[in-house]
Order: C-alpha cells, then structure tokens, then sequence
C-alpha cells in the first residue's frame, strides 16, 4: 500500500465513532423500512445492515487470527458464504437486524482493545488472497461503515462524512486513480495535473465506475 495510514489509534476512535452514527441513524428502523430498496442495487436495508454485521464478525476472525500468531482468510467459506449470509439474514425482523449491526459492532471493538504490539504486526489475508496488515483491517472496516451508513438511504450521506475520514481515505483512493484510468487517456490527466491542459471530465477516463460494494 504506498499510502500511509494515521496511527492505529486514530483509525480505531474513527472507526469506534462511525459505529456510534450508525446506531443512532438505525436505531428506529422498523420492518417496513428494512424491506425498502437500498441505494444499492439489488439490496433492501435489511441487506445492508446484514452485511455490516457479517464484515464485523469477518474482522473479528481476522484479528483474533492476528492476536493468536495465526494468518486467517476473512470468509473461511469465501465469498460463496458472504453472499449466503448476506441473503440469508436480511429478512430478519428490524429489531434483530438492528441488535446484530451493534452487538457485532461492540465484539470487534473489544477486538481492537486487546490487540498487542505484536498482533498489530500481523494481519490477515482478503478473499482475493491479498494480505491484510492489521492496521489496514481498522481502516476498512472504517470505510465499510461510512460507506454502507450512507448506502442505506435514510438520511446520512457523503456531506456527512467526517473531515478525518475524508481526509483518510480520499488519499488512499487517489493512489489507485491511475489504474482506473483507461491507459489512453492517462495523459490527459497528467497533463491537467500539471496545468497544462483543461480538467478532464472524469467519468469518461474511467475503466470502472459502476457500483460497487465495499
């Protein structure tokens, strides 16, 4: 990863406070509300919020690999048995759905207290087999609740984000930019980097901008 992180420290309180805005966005969730669309496609509310707490549960499993030496894989049954879990706890009454999201929640926080030096120098590895050091872990799970807080559609968005995360993860993305850029059109942004061209419209120097679930 050639961004660097903010102190493991300051990745947990980010992510223990995103935690903390999602129980209060979700706290009055009723069943009506958990059969509605998400802003995903495909996905009810009751999808959304099954797999925040799933993502919890997988860090959970991750870290407690980390603590015990060990390097564990988030999903043992892949992403075969995310999306099964997913589909399969989404139809939950609203009360359970919401009891889930803070009671997961509340698991990994304990998680993030006991690590050790040491544990924060291991990690775990990602379903595409990609290594996951411990610190980058926090990160994400900051990123999927801020993300997935706003994709449920009730009221929280991207104009609520905090300035820390912003701040955290528009760096990590911008590093990634150049891959997503189609090859040929690479200069154009260079170009308008360095002032010497018109800001490019983004959306056409794009390979991938579809929707995608973190």
């Amino acid at each position: 990863m050639s961004v660097d992180l903010p102190e493991v420290d300051v990745l947990v309180a980010g992510a223990t406070a995103a935690h903390e805005r999602l129980g209060t966005t979700i706290a009055g969730v009723t069943d009506d509300v958990a059969r509605r669309p998400s802003l995903l496609p495909d996905w009810t509310v009751g999808h959304v919020l099954t797999h925040i707490a799933r993502n919890a549960d997988s860090h959970v499993r991750l870290l407690e690999g980390a603590l015990a030496g060990e390097t564990r894989t988030q999903y043992p049954g892949g992403t075969e048995q995310r999306a099964a879990d997913i589909e399969t706890g989404s139809g939950r009454p609203a009360e359970q759905l919401v009891a889930d999201v803070r009671d997961s929640a509340l698991r990994l926080e304990a998680i993030w207290a006991a690590m050790t030096e040491a544990a924060w120098r291991g990690g775990g590895v990602f379903d595409d087999r990609t290594p996951w050091p411990a610190p980058l872990i926090v990160a994400h799970r900051w990123r999927e609740v801020e993300v997935h807080h706003a994709d449920l559609g009730l009221g929280y968005g991207p104009q609520d984000w905090p300035d820390d995360y912003v701040a955290t993860e528009l760096a990590r993305q911008l590093s990634g930019l150049v891959h997503r850029v189609d090859g040929g059109r690479r200069r154009h942004l260079l170009a308008w980097l360095l002032g010497r061209e018109p800001q490019p419209a983004l959306d056409p120097l794009l390979q991938d901008r579809t929707t995608f679930r973190v």
